[in-house]
């Protein structure tokens, strides 16, 4: 069974004699097959173009950073520190890229160096696509290599971003008792303390966000009275008026003789309140439980 490839009938016969629907003849025997192949780099190169692009995209994602940071070319060799947070900079920003693209490389890269050994006949390049497919290895193993030391202070940033979250809200809370006692003279009761806060002038909202969901189990007004000793001269001048008695019955409103002050324990990342990652505030400061946990038991270790 013969095709006509001027028609594509199927006939028997001889091509040479003429196909019988169109026509169509051969002019000759059919020509013989090459003594010499040429063998085929197309797998070869296709191996070795993976590992380039990878190489590639990562001397690029470099190149990038060091840009950022602003240096020169011209100085680039005397500054080792700088060039290798550049590449944990690109290992970070290429790992959604790479991870995947090594997955696809090096498999692939193996599969082609495995048919190119086994019909070397007819694909050549076994050099050159063992050299992509280590190429690929390599950049895959130092992104991953400049991904992992990075983890211990990627973790450590992230606690302070954390720990910076919780001291800003601690901060306005602070702010905030300290413009209310700055208007009153003193600083409201827990039972009032989201109410009176509330009255503060609030134009940014910070206040207001501080104030959202608030634990007030842990805030201690206190107020500390200064008591005048009786060796040096009266604090009470000659002559003066006797004051109002419901007026000297506030120490707080007694600017002269007291001293309000606060102390709240705050919950910490687990916004748990109790727990020993919470925050102490007070009068401004803010110090972790377990510091004042660790002092306080110190002193009671002091003979």
């Amino acid at each position: 069974m013969i095709i006509c490839p001027s028609c594509g009938s199927n006939f028997e016969g001889d091509l040479c004699v003429g196909c019988p629907l169109c026509g169509a003849r051969a002019v000759g025997p059919p020509l013989a097959k090459a003594e010499y192949e040429l063998r085929s780099y197309g797998r070869a190169l296709a191996a070795a173009a993976s590992g380039a692009l990878m190489f590639a995209a990562f001397v690029g994602s470099v190149i990038v950073a060091l840009v950022q940071y602003k240096l020169h070319f011209s100085t680039i060799l005397f500054r080792l520190p700088a060039i290798v947070s550049a590449g944990e900079v690109a290992a970070w920003r290429l790992k959604w890229l790479v991870v995947p693209a090594a997955i696809v490389a090096l498999w692939s890269g193996r599969l082609l160096i495995r048919s190119i050994k086994d019909s070397s006949t007819r694909f050549g390049g076994l050099r050159l696509a063992r050299a992509g497919f280590v190429v690929s290895a390599a950049v895959t193993l130092l992104i991953g290599t400049l991904i992992g030391i990075t983890i211990p202070t990627r973790l450590e940033r992230r606690q302070w971003g954390i720990e910076a979250g919780i001291n800003a809200t601690a901060y306005t809370r602070a702010r905030a008792l300290m413009e209310y006692r700055d208007l009153h003279g003193t600083l409201p009761s827990p039972d009032d303390l989201v109410k009176e806060l509330g009255t503060l002038p609030d134009p940014d909202g910070s206040i207001a966000e501080a104030l959202r969901n608030l634990e007030v189990s842990g805030y201690e007004p206190t107020t500390v009275l200064a008591a005048a000793s009786t060796k040096g001269k009266s604090l009470v001048p000659r002559g003066s008026a006797i004051r109002n008695a419901a007026t000297a019955a506030n120490p707080a409103t007694d600017r002269g003789v007291s001293f309000t002050s606060y102390k709240w324990r705050l919950p910490g990342e687990d916004k748990i309140l109790g727990n020993d990652d919470d925050v102490i505030l007070q009068d401004g400061l803010i110090r972790p439980v377990t510091e004042l946990s660790s002092s306080s038991s110190a002193k009671t270790r002091t003979p």
